[in-house]
């Protein structure tokens, strides 16, 4: 019997995340897409409802809310990319917590697009960003192309914090034959002077242009 499916914030069925928790996500704040990325884009910011619900599927593994965060994702991308991809975590991380959330999200991305998915890029360090300050993850992971990859690549990761990430993947990529790399994330740290300003990912964005020169962000 299958179970239902429920908030990850919440945890009532239905829908994941719920149209109420989703309406208490803050939304992202604008900001240039990170050295070798042609366009990036975060769908909300990582505090409050936002901080939780990545931490539930990161560290809770509670993938109910894949689909729709995928699908959110899907929804800002341009055309179609050759292929998805992502910014793998370490081998202790994917052994501890027996999946590599940042795949589990690429893939739904991928489905929802119609394009493949492939594993294009390997760790090559057993460091992980998690816990530490803006100016120590300004030196991203160290990343190497698995093989050569087509035009235009999409690349998901959780986070956004400083980008180093996202910039290593992209160098990597362009490698080995990309040309134009597009850069999605569910959340982006927001800077110090921002926090406590970030509107609703669930409301409107507004007169005027909304945020990365692309729609607003909703889930659903």
């Amino acid at each position: 019997m299958l179970l239902p499916r429920r908030c990850p914030l919440c945890l009532r069925p239905g829908p994941a995340p719920c149209d109420r928790c989703a309406a208490g996500v803050p939304r992202a704040v604008p900001a240039p897409a990170p050295p070798g990325c042609d366009d990036a884009l975060a769908l909300f910011a990582y505090a409050g409802e936002g901080r939780r619900l990545i931490t539930s599927l990161k560290f809770g593994n509670h993938r109910d809310g894949v689909p729709r965060l995928g699908a959110a994702l899907a929804a800002t991308v341009p055309g179609r990319p050759d292929v998805v991809t992502w910014v793998p975590t370490t081998a202790h991380r994917r052994r501890e917590r027996g999946f590599d959330h940042a795949e589990v999200l690429a893939r739904a991305v991928a489905r929802r697009l119609g394009c493949p998915a492939r594993r294009l890029l390997r760790r090559c360090d057993e460091g992980h960003q998690t816990g530490r300050n803006r100016a120590e993850r300004r030196v991203g992971p160290s990343l190497a192309p698995r093989h050569r990859c087509p035009s235009t690549v999409l690349v998901v990761d959780d986070v956004w914090t400083t980008g180093s990430s996202l910039s290593a993947a992209a160098d990597a990529l362009r490698s080995v034959g990309a040309q134009i790399v597009l850069a999605r994330t569910l959340a982006m740290t927001p800077p110090p002077a921002t926090v406590g300003r970030e509107e609703s990912i669930a409301e409107s964005a507004g007169p005027g242009s909304p945020p990365y020169g692309g729609q607003a962000c909703r889930l659903g």
